[in-house]
C-alpha cells in the first residue's frame, strides 16, 4: 500500500472512511480480495510469494494496513516481509496496543513500515523508522511512503479531496475511487528527496501510478459506519481489466 487515505471520525454518518491504492511491481503474483481458506475471518488480498496482505479486514471488526518507509539506504528493506505483520494482526484478538507492544520487543529486523491497526476500540499507527505509537485523532489523515500525515503533494492533494467529498451532502464509493485515480503530477520542486533520484520521485508521485513494470494494482474503498455495518470494495486493474470485489460485514 503506498496511498493511504482515511478520515476518522471526520463525518455524520461514518466511523471511519478508508481510500487506498496499492503500488506493486505487475509481476509479483497476487490474489484479489477474498475470505481466506486458512483464516475464513479474513477478507483482504492476497501476496502469494510470502502469504502476507496490505491491506485487510476482519468478520470481528478488526482493520489493518500497511505502507513501506521508502528509504534506499534501508538495511533491512529486504528482510522479512512486511504484509505479514498485517496479516498478523487479523489472524489474532490481541488488542492493537498489545500487537504494537509486541512488535517494538521483537528482534526480528523488517525494512521501514508504517502500520495501522484498528481493533474497534481505537486506530493506532504505529512506524518503526521512528519506533513511535500514535493513537490516531478524529480528522483526515494521510499515509504514503513516510511518517503519518507527512506533506508530500500526493497526500496533501489526497487529504483535501478527501475532505471536499466527506463536507458534501452525500458521496458515494465512486467518489472515493476517482480520487484515488488521480494521475497528476506535481511539480518537481514540491516533490520530496528520498534519495531514490528525481527521475523516480516523478514515477511515484501521482496518487495512481502508471509505468512499465511498476504501478497501482489496485484501489480499495473501507466505509464503516456508526452503526457498525463496514463495507468493503477492492477494484483492481490485472491485466488491464477492470474488477471489483466487494463483502459487507455488521460489527
Amino acid at each position: 500500500m503506498c496511498t493511504l487515505l482515511f478520515a476518522y471520525r471526520a463525518h455524520p454518518r461514518y466511523r471511519l472512511v478508508i481510500a487506498a491504492n496499492r503500488d506493486e511491481y505487475y509481476r509479483r503474483p497476487t490474489a484479489p480480495a477474498q475470505f481466506w481458506d486458512d483464516a475464513p475471518h479474513i477478507f483482504a488480498g492476497r501476496d502469494l510469494v510470502h502469504g502476507g496482505t496490505w491491506l485487510g479486514v476482519t468478520s470481528t471488526g478488526r482493520i489493518a494496513a500497511l505502507t513501506n518507509y521508502r528509504d534506499p539506504s534501508d538495511l533491512h528493506r529486504h528482510g522479512p516481509s512486511r504484509g505479514r505483520l498485517v496479516s498478523g494482526f487479523l489472524e489474532e484478538d490481541a488488542a492493537a496496543a498489545a500487537y504494537v507492544a509486541r512488535l517494538r520487543a521483537s528482534t526480528v529486523a523488517y525494512g521501514g513500515y508504517n502500520l495501522l491497526l484498528g481493533d474497534g476500540e481505537e486506530l493506532l499507527c504505529y512506524s518503526n523508522k521512528s519506533d513511535r505509537t500514535i493513537r490516531v485523532e478524529p480528522g483526515i489523515h494521510g499515509l504514503s511512503n513516510h511518517l503519518l500525515d507527512t506533506p508530500w503533494p500526493k497526500v496533501r492533494c489526497g487529504k483535501d479531496g478527501l475532505a471536499r467529498i466527506l463536507a458534501g451532502e452525500s458521496f458515494v464509493p465512486e467518489d472515493l475511487f476517482a480520487l484515488l485515480a488521480d494521475e497528476s503530477h506535481p511539480p518537481d520542486e514540491e516533490l520530496p528527496d528520498t534519495g531514490v533520484g528525481i527521475d523516480l520521485e516523478r514515477l511515484l508521485s501521482p496518487v495512481f501510478i502508471r509505468s512499465a513494470e511498476y504501478g497501482t494494482r489496485c484501489s480499495t474503498v473501507i466505509l464503516v459506519d456508526h452503526g457498525g455495518k463496514a463495507t468493503f470494495i477492492e477494484r483492481s486493474f490485472e491485466g488491464g481489466v477492470v474488477q471489483d470485489r466487494r463483502a459487507e460485514f455488521s460489527w
